[in-house]
């Protein structure tokens, strides 16, 4: 057993920063905590480190009930977004001081700092003291620090958000290969659902302090259980719209309309939601099955080889996303082709019935 939140709370003062939690978090595992500013996923983190004592229920380590043990006493290394260096030590040092206040032999300290600091590529700063890095080296310079410990929790709150984009793409890909064999319990925390994806193992999707879904990363990205946690795992925005199903159709207008699948055959008439992904509204038809919709031109941006356009589809503001450069023009009306077998179904109250 890795670690478990049994029946948590947290409240400071009237606010509830965490509503009732229960999720377990298996050891060896690499979790990611996926939400917006403010979804809890720091609270959840420093609940976990002991940092912050619930104001209800229980945090259990390996068995064991941890909830009034100091942080000090537990064997976990964390990584803020916003790093945190001794600045009268030098990079060797601060890579190396939980191991010296761990009491590790000198040859061994000098191994495990050698070899973390050419993982994050600061081995030839060694000498240097904080104020002489820049702000992706001081992190990679903390993330070293935290991970040279071997801790059994290891707990990185957005810990690549402030380095270049190469070293990131480099990181994100090489952290899950780096804990593999090494029987830590790892938790990341991020806003960004690609980012999540690239880390695959398991994500808890966070909205307002709740947690409202929990399970295999892409199990979760293509299962979501509610409207709510498709939001939490789009970005893009996912579209949304009100369907009306009658009879062997699904109709979002006149002149929009597709087969019922086979998976909603047994919901009655009536109105739905739908969710479909920006990636799966494209400016050209990739599926026989698509279904052409027209829009009017709300706002076109072209980044590198993809382009993204918001568009007015019968009053709703949806957006597409796809690969190339296509001439989108404001206020004109193109048209797009929705994959409507990556549609999502919901009832009334944001419950998925099909997908």
């Amino acid at each position: 057993m890795g670690i478990e939140l049994r029946n948590v709370i947290k409240q400071v003062g009237a606010e509830t920063h965490i509503y009732e939690t229960d999720l377990t978090l298996e050891k060896g595992g690499f979790n990611v905590l996926l939400g917006t500013t403010q979804s809890g996923k720091t609270t959840l983190m420093r609940l976990m480190a002991g940092l912050e004592r619930p104001t209800r229920g229980e945090v259990w380590f390996d068995g064991e009930n941890v909830t009034g043990v100091a942080v000090q006493k537990r064997s976990v290394a964390m990584v803020y977004q916003a790093f945190v260096n001794y600045p009268n030590f030098s990079v060797f040092d601060n890579i190396a001081s939980p191991l010296r206040v761990a009491r590790r032999p000198k040859a061994e300290i000098e191994e495990r700092v050698r070899k973390m600091s050419e993982l994050l590529k600061i081995d030839s700063m060694l000498e240097r003291y904080p104020e002489e890095l820049s702000g992706g080296q001081q992190q990679r310079t903390a993330l070293a620090r935290a991970l040279v410990k071997n801790a059994a929790l290891v707990l990185l709150d957005e810990p690549l958000a402030n380095l270049d984009y190469k070293l990131r793409e480099e990181l994100r890909e090489e952290l899950p290969r780096l804990f593999e064999d090494t029987g830590a319990t790892v938790v990341y925390a991020t806003s960004e659902p690609l980012e999540a994806l690239l880390l695959g193992g398991f994500t808890a999707a966070l909205h307002e302090g709740r947690v409202i879904q929990y399970g295999p990363t892409a199990q979760t990205y293509r299962n979501p259980t509610s409207l709510l946690s498709a939001r939490v795992f789009s970005d893009p925005p996912i579209n949304t719209a009100t369907v009306t199903k009658n009879g062997d159709s699904f109709v979002l207008s006149e002149s929009v309309s597709w087969p019922v699948p086979g998976s909603c055959t047994n919901l009655e008439d009536g109105s739905y939601t739908i969710g479909i992904r920006p990636h799966h509204l494209t400016p050209d038809r990739t599926a026989d099955t698509a279904v052409k919709i027209s829009g009017t031109v709300l706002v076109a941006e072209i980044s590198g080889s993809e382009s993204v356009v918001h568009v007015n589809v019968h009053g709703n503001n949806w957006v597409s996303e796809s690969h190339g450069v296509h001439p989108y023009e404001v206020g004109d009306t193109t048209d797009l082709f929705m994959k409507v077998d990556r549609c999502l179904y919901f009832d009334s109250h944001g419950e998925l019935l099909a997908g």
